[in-house]
């Protein structure tokens, strides 16, 4: 999702220079700007989900490993590990969204138990449904202290593409209306169902 007009001119506060590990400060150069960082952090986005999807698609990872804590950790291990001294960290602290954090760890273990489970157990979810359930899910619990929304859709490509025949695997388009995007986020929080999520956000070929 790009970024709004105007804030990638920011430069970062001393709070997040604070936590920007020295390596990655020196290789962005100053001023670090939040554009510089995106941006970078965008290129190691693109590989990391291009290395997940390949995966899927050889049969070297499975459905069952992509929805787990374990693989969401090591996901925002991979994403942010070169820049930032939280990646791959859960969240010990109270934001304004999420669940508290004293419940992560468990809560973030039982919802992808369950939903799983729903999808090997129930016929009325599509493989589409279920990678957003995946996606919507993950951001309702907030794991990280920051980059949920690029993990868990990052997370949600690879369980979308392992739900479907290989062959024809199809993954997100996540350039959607982020106003609505943001709504159909909080009505999934309210009733667990990705019915309408999954109605907004389009799919694209992997190929």
């Amino acid at each position: 999702m790009p970024l709004a007009p105007g804030y990638g001119e920011t430069p970062l506060d001393f709070e997040e220079l604070d936590v920007l590990l020295p390596a990655a400060r020196k290789l962005i150069g100053d001023p670090v700007t939040k554009a510089a960082v995106y941006d970078y952090e965008e290129g190691i986005a693109e590989q990391v989900g291009a290395d997940a999807l390949e995966a899927v698609l050889d049969g070297s990872v499975v459905l069952e490993e992509i929805v787990s804590d374990y693989y969401l950790r090591d996901l925002h291990r991979q994403l942010y590990g070169e820049l930032w001294s939280w990646a791959g960290v859960l969240r010990h602290r109270e934001v304004n969204i999420g669940i508290a954090p004293e419940r992560i760890t468990t809560e973030l273990r039982a919802s992808l138990d369950t939903i799983l489970y729903r999808w090997r157990h129930t016929e009325d979810w599509t493989a589409h449904h279920f990678g957003i359930a995946v996606h919507a899910e993950t951001v309702r619990i907030h794991p990280f202290v920051d980059g949920n929304g690029r993990v868990t859709r990052l997370l949600a490509d690879p369980a979308f593409a392992a739900a479907q025949d290989p062959l024809g695997a199809e993954l997100y388009d996540w350039d959607v209306d982020k106003r609505r995007y943001i709504t159909l986020l909080g009505r999934y929080d309210q009733s667990r169902d990705p019915a309408e999520l999954a109605e907004l956000v389009a799919t694209r070929s992997t190929k």
